[in-house]
């Protein structure tokens, strides 16, 4: 017979040799439900559909009694009975659940059939790093659907010390959602990635000046001649070393490749995954098939030439890698234990590689090349791109500067003429003066 659960019958209910349940008699189907080993857990049984005879029983475990009270349990049990009463089916709905995809799951999906099939392969690189390092160590265990903007905005949050990396999280994991819905795997619109504000992301500008660039040169032909010091960590795995200060030399490849990124403006991986049926020696073009931005033409200078023209040819590869001249070359991964050596010689250790591209263009911009020229050499795409130099443009704001003051200094009778002349403003005819 039924009776209503409360927690004297949940405490006077003994295991039996069998599993048994008992029925409340206040909610048709919500029971107690006591196993030979002691356990006791609440329960809702059901006919899905119309509810008839015909039908067979399912049954859906709330919670251990542990968990919920006798009250608590008839609750859920009521919210159960309703959704059947409307069609639903909570035990189908939750095995479903079971099924639904974890967030790692859609995020390899979303890796292989979207960004590997539609990116380049560095950019698709750094999105499965971003991802496997990053992202699905904190949500991937979490069903994609159930990922709420308060997980995603959690994550943000904890990438706070590196804004750009926690900006670009975000960025990827919206499209990663936006991936998921065109392909059926969630809810239509659910992207839990919306709505969070990005952070503020200050731009890093870095240009070396005249007597750095100097310090630059200096220590790169050190590097490739006398060799660089270095020293001997005694806590380090370096037995037949003696524990002294060393040298070391970086080789001719590296040296011409931190050149070339000096005089062209190029991007690391332009420089180091050129090859030699690329260089148009006649014409003095670098004729790139692939870039950040596609199809790329660089304009050969004279010092780049020259770099060029002083590299030996040992394999397919203008900048020779480990592998140079076997059926397996494959372009130098990078430079960064050269350029590592040749910064701390020079004292430039907050320089980064890439500055020299960004100094390259702080260099035509300070002398009065236009953005739209500067854009051309450097590949961008995008004008708004080249804009970010625009405050180093400072001829022609110099000059309306000048002529703005001198017309101010003469109305206000400060200094006379001819020591105006000194500073190249220009004087105006008397006549404008009455």
């Amino acid at each position: 017979m039924a009776e209503k659960l409360t927690k004297r019958v949940v405490d006077a209910a003994e295991p039996r040799e069998q599993r048994y349940t008992i029925y409340d008699s206040l909610i048709s189907g919500f029971g107690l439900r006591v196993t030979p080993s002691g356990e006791k857990s609440w329960i809702f049984e059901y006919r899905p559909g119309d509810g008839g005879r015909h039908q067979s029983k399912k049954r859906i475990t709330i919670g251990r009694i542990g968990d919920f009270t006798a009250d608590q349990a008839r609750k859920a049990a009521e919210t159960y009975r309703s959704q059947v009463k409307l069609g639903g089916d909570p035990q189908g709905e939750k095995a479903s659940r079971r099924k639904a995809l974890t967030f790692a799951e859609v995020a390899r999906l979303f890796l292989s059939d979207h960004v590997d099939a539609k990116r380049k392969v560095s950019t698709a690189a750094w999105y499965r790093d971003l991802f496997e390092r990053v992202v699905i160590p904190k949500l991937g265990s979490t069903k994609a659907a159930d990922v709420t903007r308060n997980d995603v905005a959690k994550l943000h949050l904890s990438l706070k010390s590196t804004s750009s990396q926690a900006n670009r999280a975000l960025a990827a994991i919206s499209s990663m959602y936006s991936f998921a819905d065109r392909q059926g795997l969630i809810t239509e619109e659910f992207n839990p990635a919306k709505r969070i504000e990005r952070y503020r992301e200050e731009g890093r500008e870095r240009y070396l000046s005249s007597e750095e660039l100097a310090r630059l040169g200096s220590a790169i032909r050190k590097a490739e001649t006398d060799g660089l010091a270095w020293d001997i960590n005694p806590n380090g795995k370096t037995k037949h070393v003696a524990k002294k200060k060393q040298t070391t030399t970086i080789d001719p490849f590296a040296a011409a490749a931190l050149r070339l990124l000096i005089f062209t403006g190029a991007r690391l991986r332009e420089i180091l995954h050129l090859k030699w049926q690329h260089v148009d020696f006649d014409r003095g073009l670098l004729m790139l098939p692939d870039s950040k931005t596609g199809k790329k033409v660089i304009v050969l200078n004279a010092p780049a030439l020259a770099v060029l023209a002083s590299i030996d040819r040992l394999g397919g590869y203008v900048i020779a890698g480990a592998s140079a001249a076997t059926e397996d070359e494959k372009p130098r991964a990078d430079l960064k234990r050269p350029w590592e050596g040749v910064r701390r010689e020079a004292g430039l250790e907050d320089v980064r590689i890439h500055d020299l591209r960004h100094n390259f263009a702080a260099f035509g911009a300070g002398g009065g090349m236009g953005l739209p020229l500067i854009g051309k050499l450097l590949g961008h795409s995008q004008p708004a791109t080249t804009a970010r130099y625009a405050h180093l443009d400072a001829d022609p704001v110099r000059r309306a500067s000048d002529t703005i003051a001198s017309g101010l200094a003469l109305a206000m009778g400060e200094g006379a003429a001819d020591k105006l002349a000194d500073a190249n403003i220009v004087v105006l005819h008397k006549k404008r003066e009455q």
